[in-house]
């Protein structure tokens, strides 16, 4: 059983950036392949990024690529996303999950962060 505890977030301007964090406990961390997925309201959770295993392969959705840079550091158990060129429109609550295969599909991903808040707005 993985359990996954998200930091981060929060208010930013158009334009500026923040970078969230996922830290994980209770399996062997660097087997899993992760995840980030966001839910604005009234929409459907969608994915944003993926990562392998290792590290060595990343995968994004095209409405934040070039501008979210997803990665992992093994030896702290952590995978993080950096957000930068933030619009209103990614304004959305963001989850990190873990999965058994690097997948961009969220029912692959069987264990899911709290949630964390972004919000950008002038």
């Amino acid at each position: 059983q993985v359990q996954l505890v998200q930091s981060g977030g929060g208010l930013v301007q158009p334009g500026g950036s923040l970078r969230l964090s996922c830290a994980a406990s209770g399996g062997t961390f660097s087997s899993y392949p992760m995840g980030w997925f966001r839910q604005a309201p009234g929409k459907e959770r969608e994915f944003v990024a993926a990562i392998t295993s290792s590290g060595a392969l990343t995968q994004s959705a095209d409405s934040v690529k070039g501008r979210f840079t997803m990665s992992r550091d093994n030896a702290k158990n952590t995978v993080y996303l950096q957000m930068d060129s933030l619009k209103p429109e990614d304004t959305a609550v963001y989850y990190c999950a873990a999965s058994r295969i690097y997948s961009i599909r969220r029912s692959n991903y069987d264990y899911w962060g709290q949630g964390t808040q972004v919000t950008v707005s002038s």
